[in-house]
C-alpha cells in the first residue's frame, strides 16, 4: 500500500505543471551555474597545475554546483510538500483518505516517498552534469558520490519537515510559508556564532548546513549521516502522530 500511495503522489506531481516547471527552471539555472564553474576551472587551470596537490576539476566544479543546488532546493521543496496533506484538507478529500483501509504510517511514508521520488530525479539530473566531464577529463568519484549522498539526504530531510508542516496547516500556502521559515532557520541557525568567532556545539549539531557541508567535503561521518536519518525519522514520526490526531477528530 505504501508503494501504491507513493506512485499516486509521484504521478500526481507530474500530471500538474508544477513538477515540469520546477524541473525546467532548475535545469536552466543549475546548467548555467555548472558551465560558469567549468569556465572558472579553465581560467584557473594554468595556475592550479603549478600548485602541488592543488584543487582539481572536481573541487572547482562539484561542491559549488551541489551547494548552489541545495540552496535552490531549500526554496523549492516547500512548494512541493505544502500540498501533500494540506491540499487534501482544503479539497475535503482527507476524510476519504483516512477512511481507507490504510494505517497512518502507510499514508505518511507513501506521500513522503512520492515527493522524494521527484526530488531524486532532480538530484539525478544534477549529477549527470559533472559526469559529462568524464568525456574529456577526470573526476574524483569518491567526492562526487559524497556530494550526491549529501544532497539526497538533505532533500529527504527537507521533504520530511515540509510534510509535517503540511499535516499541521489547513491551507497549502500556510504550510509552504511555515516550511520555508523552519528550514531556513535550521539552515542558518549557527550563522550568528560564526560571525562572533565563537562556536556552539549544540547549534552546530542542529544546523542542516553544517552537516551538509561536512558530507560535501568527502568525509563520510556516522554523526552527519545519523543526524539526517534522525531528522527524517523524527519528522515522519511527528507527521504520523499529527495524522492520527486528524483521524481521531474525524
Amino acid at each position: 500500500m505504501i508503494l501504491t500511495i507513493a506512485t499516486r503522489e509521484f504521478k500526481t506531481l507530474f500530471i500538474s505543471p508544477i513538477a515540469w516547471s520546477i524541473l525546467a527552471v532548475l535545469q536552466l539555472i543549475l546548467g548555467y551555474l555548472f558551465l560558469k564553474q567549468v569556465e572558472t576551472f579553465m581560467v584557473l587551470q594554468p595556475k592550479l597545475s603549478a600548485i602541488p596537490s592543488g584543487p582539481g576539476l572536481t573541487d572547482i566544479v562539484v561542491p559549488p554546483l551541489f551547494g548552489n543546488a541545495a540552496i535552490i532546493l531549500l526554496l523549492v521543496v516547500p512548494l512541493l510538500t505544502m500540498r501533500l496533506v494540506a491540499e487534501e484538507r482544503r479539497n475535503k478529500t482527507l476524510p476519504l483518505l483516512l477512511s481507507a483501509p490504510l494505517t497512518n504510517s502507510e499514508i505518511i511514508i507513501g506521500k513522503f516517498l512520492g515527493c522524494f521520488g521527484l526530488l531524486a530525479v532532480v538530484v539525478l539530473l544534477i549529477t549527470i552534469m559533472p559526469l559529462s566531464l568524464l568525456l574529456g577529463g577526470e573526476l574524483d568519484m569518491g567526492k562526487l558520490f559524497s556530494n550526491v549522498l549529501a544532497l539526497l539526504l538533505l532533500v529527504a530531510a527537507l521533504t520530511a519537515a515540509g510534510l509535517y508542516l503540511s499535516c499541521l496547516a489547513q491551507h497549502p500556502i500556510v504550510a509552504g510559508i511555515g516550511s520555508f521559515g523552519l528550514l531556513l532557520l535550521l539552515w542558518l541557525v549557527d550563522t550568528g556564532t560564526q560571525m562572533r568567532d565563537t562556536r556552539s556545539a549544540w547549534l552546530d549539531y542542529v544546523s542542516l548546513l553544517r552537516h551538509f557541508q561536512n558530507l560535501q567535503s568527502g568525509l563520510l561521518s556516522s554523526v552527519d549521516v545519523g543526524y539526517f536519518l534522525l531528522f527524517i525519522g523524527g519528522f515522519l514520526l511527528l507527521s504520523v502522530r499529527s495524522l492520527a490526531n486528524l483521524r481521531y477528530q474525524k
